[in-house]
């Protein structure tokens, strides 16, 4: 019942994006049938709460879907495998070592592979502070692609903006 596009598509295209598959949703529905509530859980909504309902239900509903998304330990992309827990990187199986700042600017950019990460990003983020003068960025992901060994070309450099990290062919480096 929303103006544009109905509720149940608007969960399908959430949970079909794997940037936004793991975000935990409750369905707040004027629509009050079994029928109704057994579509929006099959097609991935982790909750459904009928009008009207209590303030007190719902923060409840809210609370008790945070607990269960657990903060994620280890991220896998195209065979490199990072554990926070362990602080660890295994590359086709072989652990790797790497400095802090390297496993950092790694867990960074394999969080959320894909995404564009500005240079001023990765300094506040990895270095705490925007500090673009150096050359100490360049150096460290130079170095993390060495280490990576022939996975270290999806480390890739977009241009005047930064990098990011994508299973792709041409890397501009």
């Amino acid at each position: 019942m929303l103006p544009e596009e109905d509720g149940l598509s608007v969960l399908q295209n959430l949970k079909s994006d794997p940037d936004y598959s793991d975000i935990p949703i409750i369905i707040i529905s004027a629509k009050t049938t079994e029928l109704d509530r057994v579509k929006g859980l099959d097609l991935g909504a982790d909750d459904y709460l009928c009008k009207p309902f209590g303030v007190m239900e719902l923060v409840s509903r809210v609370k008790a879907r945070l607990r269960n998304t657990e903060k994620k330990d280890e991220y896998i992309y195209c065979g490199i495998i990072l554990s926070e827990s362990k602080r660890s990187v295994m590359v086709d199986g072989e652990k790797i070592e790497l400095t802090y700042k390297e496993f950092e600017l790694l867990k960074l950019l394999i969080c959320k592979p894909k995404t564009v990460f500005s240079r001023e990003t990765i300094m506040e983020t990895v270095w705490g502070y925007d500090d673009n003068l150096g050359r100490t960025l360049d150096m460290h992901i130079n170095t993390l692609r060495k280490k990576l060994g022939g996975k270290g070309k999806y480390i890739v450099t977009i241009r005047n903006v930064g990098y990011k990290l994508e299973k792709e062919e041409t890397n501009e480096t």
